[in-house]
């Protein structure tokens, strides 16, 4: 897309986070004027590689109003969010302020400063335990943590405010996320991570000493949970299909995230150790709380709607840029 003079910018909260940098990269590497806002208490400075970082929080009325006048703000692509399920379930009243509250009043400095195009980063777990183990946009919701509740209480605020002004929104339901980028200039680098293939690429290159199976006694093919993990990138690229939907027009919509295919944590762990060259210590535990079997996306209707098509769908190429940046950050830590 060429880059135009008049062209208004996209601000994009949690610029600094795994998600939100990768779908920076993709904005600038196609001409896109982008500014980040990132409180850096998970982001990196290092992962905002081409674009003005703005440090502050995204519930800051005033900073936020100064920023889209600023920088002509015409779109809003909003990460900043507080994502550990186990740390929702003892604190839910941070994951209430900082992800239904703050955006909130992210919400209403948009409307304030005439940004009308949201795009909104929403999760599976709105879906708590599908019944059959695959979640389908239209099926009913029931989050079963605070983490879902307060992603889901978002997403009412927005398709509230949708009805009734000229605001419009996607909001992308995220399944599991993992890899790195390909070219391996930015990846996840989440102190104390929790997502399996991040934790298991970790034990591969020796930075923990083993990776835990939680619950072996599933109702799955081989008794371990089954998720439809999808590559950084295919969803970053969502994003600006979300973007493009929107730019032509496109009423509010949700839509979910993923391949629509699963894979257990057994057939994870195999692939790590199958790319590492390297035997895991695997250790075996019992089920978690609020851990579903299976959670897998019904996937169409993102095809459908933003013309989404995935490229990376391929387990060993997720675990191969998600190994590949574990190696990297040996050599050169991220602070």
């Amino acid at each position: 897309m060429p880059h135009m003079s008049n062209q208004q910018s996209i601000l994009v909260t949690g610029g600094a986070g795994y998600i939100g940098s990768h779908v920076v990269m993709q904005l600038r590497a196609r001409g896109e004027r982008v500014v980040v806002l990132d409180n850096l208490s998970t982001g990196f400075r290092q992962a905002v590689i081409d674009a003005p970082l703005v440090v502050g929080d995204m519930g800051d009325q005033q900073l936020v109003s100064r920023v889209l006048a600023e920088h002509d703000v015409d779109t809003v692509m909003h990460f900043a969010a507080k994502t550990i399920v186990p740390e929702s379930v003892r604190d839910p009243l941070k994951y209430y302020a900082n992800n239904t509250s703050m955006t909130r009043n992210l919400l209403e400095s948009c409307m304030q400063g005439k940004v009308r195009q949201f795009v909104f980063s929403s999760t599976a777990a709105v879906y708590g335990i599908p019944p059959g183990g695959a979640a389908s946009e239209e099926q009913p919701l029931a989050p079963i943590n605070p983490y879902g509740t307060s992603k889901l209480m978002s997403e009412m605020i927005l398709r509230d405010l949708a009805a009734v002004t000229d605001f419009r929104y996607v909001s992308l339901r995220y399944f599991n996320v993992a890899g790195s980028d390909p070219q391996g200039r930015i990846g996840q680098s989440t102190a104390k991570a929790t997502l399996l293939i991040k934790v298991a690429c970790e034990a591969a290159v020796g930075k923990r000493s083993h990776v835990s199976i939680y619950g072996t006694d599933y109702p799955t093919a081989d008794g371990t949970g089954v998720r439809d993990y999808i590559h950084v990138e295919d969803l970053a690229r969502a994003h600006l299909d979300a973007l493009d939907y929107l730019r032509r027009g496109g009423s509010a919509t949700v839509v979910n995230c993923g391949y629509g295919h699963g894979y257990s944590v057994r057939e994870v762990l195999d692939s790590v150790q199958r790319v590492s060259g390297r035997p895991l210590v695997v250790r075996e535990e019992p089920r978690r709380e609020g851990d579903p079997p299976s959670l897998v996306a019904r996937a169409d209707r993102i095809r459908q709607v933003l013309g989404w098509q995935p490229r990376l769908d391929q387990l060993d190429e997720i675990v191969r840029s998600g190994l590949r940046w574990e190696q990297q950050l040996l050599q050169s830590p991220w602070q």
